[in-house]
């Protein structure tokens, strides 16, 4: 496997893999980058769909990129994934698979057109005092030695930030930081995550910094993401003969180590109660999804909140088997154990019946619901929230099949350990309606009114979710097993919990890389993957990034004790004419 950039390669397709017909594969895992893998063995590696199998431990594919109507408790999903333009692999990806509306186009067709007509643009990311908009919303309110800390983060080598937390390498002032709320609550870090991850993430969109506030720089779907992205490419698969295994939960993994090669050589599963294994040879490829934010999942009503959930459940203890065989395959443990209490458990679908509550969405987000644009074009914070609550909410309809008087809106809280302001309780002992109540109070609705809206024009399904956080866990070089672990023959992990260079957790575009990465290296397919975008070290990025960090302000205005301030109070004249001075001036800094 190696890397590629720019369009030569991404239009080509590769020769056909040497002895592909004799290989088969095995995927542990039906959720995006399961079906990734299996797209990716079909279309770049030849392999026959006949020969590929996916195991999945749910009823239905998808993972954590769900969405469905439960007949008893209504619309669900457990949130949302934000996608950019440069998310390479994902839509190398989606070019090659049919909508399922309109067959003669691409889901990225489809998806592209979508948002050139409808882009996104947020005209309020934070509120405050019940509905009302952040006074200082729009600026990152950066102080100079805040902004030195983030490029003191940036420019650190990834090896000095074993286990390291946030809030060790950032003062106080950081945290104040307007920044710091747009970027916590639009990524879900909290002050404990990985530095790691935190420097990962800087390098990585450092060119949507000036589209923090306004997340113009973000993408969606037309319909909810298992609707939209999860049901064609099960369409694909299954056209090709791919084999489905549902209600299958694989326990281990068993490998061999000799002479530096590492072999998967059995699964071990349970298929509808029963045990069954299946041998396999250095022909049979396996590729497993560790961990999961989502698994263990519990659900509430209207009228009660979500269980606690009881313990690690499939992917996890999968993983723990496997790893307890080798160190190269991580340690499941660093994330799936001690999480702490100041995180993000809770989420909540609410679908509003009537219209109620459209002149609270009109003044907050300046849009009509049902006008079939994006409403919310992501996040909407909450900032003196006990819970940190915040909203988004999506073209609607969100479902294809919900009614046109309905409303569906996401909540979460990222803080699970206070109690709210209206409801006196901590969010994970919040019923639907409670939850509902409490998002009410923030947006204004007068009190007189938000029970009744809560119980009887609204429908809220809590999810409880223990795991949802544990990406950002503070890790260190290693806790991750390597897409395909030094000397693996046979076996890949791929999903947010697999290590790839440079790209960030937590989204679309992480899981489909590692399955693109997974599928060309055991295969040997000669084309290349494309690297992750290379904004972090294109000048002009870095320059604009210096412009918005400083909240629009040109270099002399710019209080910052070291090179940009004496090239901007001392070195203009001496770059007078030159394509430099260009740059800074395409850059607003001058």
């Amino acid at each position: 496997m190696y890397l590629s950039n720019g369009n030569y390669e991404a239009f080509a397709n590769p020769l056909k893999p040497a002895g592909v017909e004799k290989k088969s594969a095995y995927i542990i895992g039906g959720g995006l980058a399961g079906l990734a893998a299996a797209v990716f063995l079909i279309r770049d590696g030849r392999m026959k769909g006949s020969k590929i199998h996916i195991f999945e431990e749910l009823a239905l594919p998808g993972g954590s990129m769900d969405g469905i109507y439960n007949p008893e408790r209504g619309y669900i999903i457990r949130g949302g994934r934000e996608m950019e333009a440069h998310f390479e692999t994902l839509w190398d990806l989606f070019r090659s698979i049919p909508s399922l509306e309109n067959p003669d186009v691409s889901v990225l067709d489809e998806f592209y057109w979508l948002n050139k007509a409808d882009p996104s643009f947020s005209h309020t990311r934070v509120i405050e005092r019940r509905g009302k908009r952040l006074p200082t919303d729009g600026k990152l309110t950066l102080t100079p030695g805040a902004i030195k800390e983030l490029i003191d983060l940036a420019m650190m080598r990834e090896e000095d930030l074993n286990d390291v937390q946030i809030n060790e390498v950032f003062s106080e002032e950081f945290f104040e930081s307007n920044f710091w709320l747009y970027w916590a609550t639009m990524f879900a870090f909290e002050r404990w995550s990985s530095a790691m991850e935190m420097r990962r993430y800087i390098l990585r969109f450092v060119h949507h910094v000036g589209t923090l506030a306004d997340m113009s720089a973000l993408k969606f779907t037309k319909y909810n993401q298992y609707e939209s992205l999860i049901t064609p490419l099960v369409s694909f698969l299954d056209a090709r003969g791919v084999k489905f295994h549902y209600d299958t939960r694989v326990t281990n993994v068993i490998t061999k180590s000799a002479k530096g090669k590492i072999t998967a050589t059995q699964i071990q599963m349970e298929s509808n109660g029963r045990a069954k294994n299946i041998d396999l040879t250095p022909d049979d490829l396996v590729f497993v999804t560790n961990g999961s934010i989502t698994e263990s999942t519990t659900y509430g009503t209207n009228d009660s909140p979500a269980p606690l959930p009881a313990g690690i459940g499939g992917s996890w203890t999968l993983w723990k088997n496997i790893a307890a065989q080798n160190p190269v395959f991580g340690r499941p443990e660093k994330f799936c154990e001690n999480i702490p209490a100041a995180n993000w458990v809770i989420s909540a679908t609410i679908t509003f019946k009537d219209d109620r509550i459209v002149p609270y969405i009109e003044k907050i987000c300046k849009k009509n619901p049902h006008s079939g644009s994006i409403v919310s074009s992501g996040p909407v914070t909450i900032k003196d929230s006990n819970w940190l609550y915040g909203f988004s909410i999506s073209r609607q309809p969100h479902f294809r099949k919900q009614k046109k008087n309905e409303i569906i809106v996401w909540t979460y809280g990222l803080l699970s350990d206070t109690k709210g302001n209206y409801v006196k309780k901590k969010i994970a002992g919040c019923t639907g309606a409670e939850l509902c109540a409490e998002l009410l109070y923030h947006m204004g609705v007068p009190k007189a009114e938000i029970e009744d809206i809560a119980h009887n024009s609204a429908n809220t399904v809590p999810a409880h979710m223990p795991f949802i956080t544990t990406y950002f866990m503070p890790r260190a070089i290693g806790d991750r097993p390597h897409v395909v672990p030094a000397g693996s023959v046979n076996l890949a992990f791929i999903g947010n919990y697999a290590e790839t260079d440079r790209d960030t957790v937590f989204t679309t575009e992480y899981s489909v890389r590692t399955a693109m990465e997974a599928v060309y290296t055991l295969l040997n397919i000669d084309r290349g993957v494309p690297e992750v975008f290379d904004s972090c070290f294109d000048v002009r990025v870095l320059l604009r990034s210096i412009y918005y960090l400083n909240d629009r302000k040109p270099l002399r205005d710019i209080d910052m004790p070291w090179l940009l301030k004496v090239l901007g109070k001392q070195g203009l004249k001496k770059i007078s004419g030159t394509y430099l001075e260009q740059l800074l001036q395409e850059a607003h800094l001058i």
